[in-house]
C-alpha cells in the first residue's frame, strides 16, 4: 500500500510546498492537489514538481467540463514532464452548482462525457492524430465553425505514451464505468466497512468489461490520521473532520441533488442525512456537524492508539484501497515522524 495526502483546498501553496517537501523525504508515495473552485490544480501540481524529486503529483481532482479534451492532454502532458514522469491525472465531473454556477457550462451526460475523454487523451498521449464523433467532435464537422479544422496530434513528445487516469466517482453508474475503463478510482468519506455494499457490484460489474491491459484498478481512500492513546483526545481530533462530512453531507448539492447525502444513505445513516442537510442548508453549520456519527467518523478516519490505527489501515486495505490518503495530524507537531511511522506499518 502506498502513502498519500491530500492538500487543502484553501492552503497557501507556497508555504505546503516546504511540508510536501519533508513530507516526501519522510516517505510520502503520492501528493493529490484539488481545485474545486480554487486555485487551479496544473499549476500547483507544477510547482511542486519543480521542488519535490520523488513523490507522484495528481490532480484530485480536475472537472471534466471546464477544459476540452485536448486541453486535459496538453496538461496531463506537460506535468508528466516537468515532473520527470510523475503526473497522475484525476478526473471527475464534479457537480451542477460548480459546474453550472462558477464555469457556466451545462452539466450534462457526465459518463459519456468521460468514457470519450479517456479514450481521446490515451490516444493522445500515443500521438495518435485525434478524431472523434460523439459530444467532442475532432475535428469539427461540416456546417460547424470555419470548416478549416483539421486533424492533428500532439505537436511536443509525452515523457510517457501514457499517464495514470484516475476518476473520482460516487453513483453506481459511473463507479462501474471508472471500474471499466480507469487505472485508479477516488472514492470520499470512504467507510471500510460499509463500501461493499454501496460500491461492491457495481465495481465487480465494470471489471469484468476491464481490458486486462490495464490491470487491476487501484484505489485511494482515508482520511484524518493521528496517534493518542487518550480516547478524549482521540474524539477530539475526530471533531476536526466533522465540518468536512458536514459540508459533503449537506451542503454540495441541493435537496434530491447531492451525491455525498446519497452515498451517507446507502452506508446506512439514512437519518443523520436528512438531519445534516436541513440542519445545513438552513444555515446551522455547528448543528449539522455535530449529526454526523462520531461511528462513521471512527471508520473513515485513522485516529487512536497505535495498535488502532494499524487495525484501520488493515481495514482499508481488506477493502481494496492500494493508496492510503492521509491528513497527519500529530499532536506534537512532528507530521514528517508520524508519516515516518506509518510507512513503516505499511511497509
Amino acid at each position: 500500500m502506498k502513502l498519500g495526502l491530500q492538500l487543502m483546498y484553501a492552503g497557501n501553496p507556497r508555504e505546503a510546498a516546504d511540508d510536501v517537501a519533508a513530507l516526501e523525504r519522510a516517505g510520502l508515495d503520492v501528493l493529490w492537489v484539488p481545485e474545486a473552485y480554487g486555485f487551479d490544480s496544473p499549476t500547483l501540481m507544477g510547482y511542486l514538481a519543480a521542488r519535490t524529486e520523488t513523490v507522484e503529483i495528481g490532480s484530485g481532482i480536475v472537472n471534466i467540463y471546464s477544459r476540452t479534451p485536448s486541453a486535459l492532454l496538453q496538461t496531463a502532458a506537460g506535468l508528466d514532464n516537468v515532473s520527470g514522469g510523475r503526473a497522475i491525472l484525476g478526473l471527475g465531473a464534479s457537480g451542477p452548482q460548480v459546474i453550472e454556477g462558477f464555469h457556466g457550462v451545462p452539466y450534462d451526460k457526465p459518463l459519456a462525457r468521460l468514457r470519450e475523454i479517456v479514450g481521446l487523451l490515451r490516444r493522445g498521449m500515443r500521438r495518435e492524430v485525434l478524431t472523434n464523433e460523439g459530444l467532442y467532435p475532432l475535428p469539427l464537422p461540416e456546417g460547424q465553425g470555419t470548416g478549416l479544422g483539421k486533424p492533428l496530434k500532439i505537436l511536443t513528445h509525452p515523457e510517457r505514451d501514457s499517464v495514470p487516469i484516475w476518476i473520482a466517482a460516487l453513483g453506481l453508474k459511473s463507479v462501474r464505468q471508472t471500474a471499466e475503463i480507469a487505472d485508479g478510482w477516488i472514492p470520499t468519506l470512504f467507510h471500510p466497512e460499509r463500501a461493499d455494499r454501496v460500491w461492491g457490484d457495481a465495481l465487480r460489474a465494470g471489471a469484468e468489461k476491464r481490458d486486462p491491459a490495464l490491470g487491476p484498478l487501484e484505489v485511494t481512500a482515508g482520511g484524518v490520521l493521528s496517534v493518542t492513546e487518550d480516547t478524549a483526545t482521540a474524539d477530539a481530533v475526530l471533531d476536526f473532520a466533522r465540518p468536512h462530512f458536514a459540508l459533503y453531507v449537506g451542503g454540495m448539492g441541493a435537496r434530491g441533488k447531492n451525491f455525498y447525502n446519497d452515498v451517507a444513505r446507502a452506508y446506512g445513516y439514512e437519518e443523520q442525512a436528512t438531519r445534516i442537510q436541513d440542519l445545513y442548508l438552513n444555515g446551522k453549520k455547528k448543528e449539522a456537524e455535530a449529526e454526523v456519527p462520531l461511528e462513521w467518523l471512527r471508520a473513515a478516519n485513522l485516529v487512536g492508539p497505535a495498535s488502532y490505527v494499524q487495525e484501520r489501515i488493515a481495514a482499508f486495505a481488506e477493502a481494496g484501497v492500494t493508496t492510503l490518503s492521509i491528513v497527519p495530524a500529530a499532536l506534537d507537531g512532528d507530521q514528517p515522524g508520524l508519516v515516518s511511522q506509518v510507512k513503516e506499518w505499511l511497509a
